[in-house]
């Protein structure tokens, strides 16, 4: 059990038997009445978020979130195969529960995924990746205007905005949780 007096960024908890995690907390003292926990928080599984306060003594069962870097293998067009790299068991997952993440995922690729009582409900690409550059219109010869972009698409279809003098065939590196080019690959 949690206690909401020990709220705190990242903390994971159950309300009405649905896992939340806290975002933002502010434990309030006002000058007259009792202490509150001004909480803003967001259900792991639908993604709605919320603000309540709570009494410092209020409990909450504590939910335990499982993670696991599995290894993406294939889709048969309706579900998407990911492996556990420990027991090479195979888990299937619908679109939904994989769509932001595949934009930037190939065969073979790691993936984090987030269990919560033996049920994934979230599927995370790593933080940087390196992909090729499949498709991109060629850049303008004297067009030296400081921060010109252009539509970019790469080997998993993810379109992104890169700079001009990217073409086709280049391994560049992309940040996934913003979508945002980084730089040449440097591998």
């Amino acid at each position: 059990m949690i206690y909401a007096s020990d709220f705190r960024k990242g903390i994971t908890f159950e309300i009405n038997g649905e896992p939340h995690i806290v975002i933002d907390f502010q434990h309030v003292k006002p000058g007259k009445g009792a202490a509150f926990v001004r909480t803003k928080y967001k259900n792991v599984l639908t993604g709605a978020t919320r603000e309540e306060a709570f009494n410092p003594n209020d409990k909450f069962p504590k939910a335990r979130i499982e993670t696991k870097v599995m290894q993406y293998l294939y889709s048969d067009g309706e579900l998407y195969y990911f492996m556990d790299l420990e027991t090479y068991e195979q888990i299937p997952l619908m679109h939904d529960q994989v769509e932001d993440a595949m934009r930037f995922l190939r065969e073979n690729d790691e993936a984090t995924i987030k269990f919560y009582k033996e049920n994934a409900f979230s599927v995370e690409a790593p933080n940087i990746v390196d992909l090729i550059v499949t498709e991109s219109e060629p850049g303008v010869k004297g067009d030296t205007t400081t921060n010109v972009t252009k539509a970019a698409t790469v080997e998993t279809g993810a379109v992104i905005q890169v700079p001009i003098f990217i073409e086709e065939g280049e391994k560049i590196q992309i940040d996934t949780r913003t979508a945002a080019y980084l730089g040449r690959s440097k591998e």
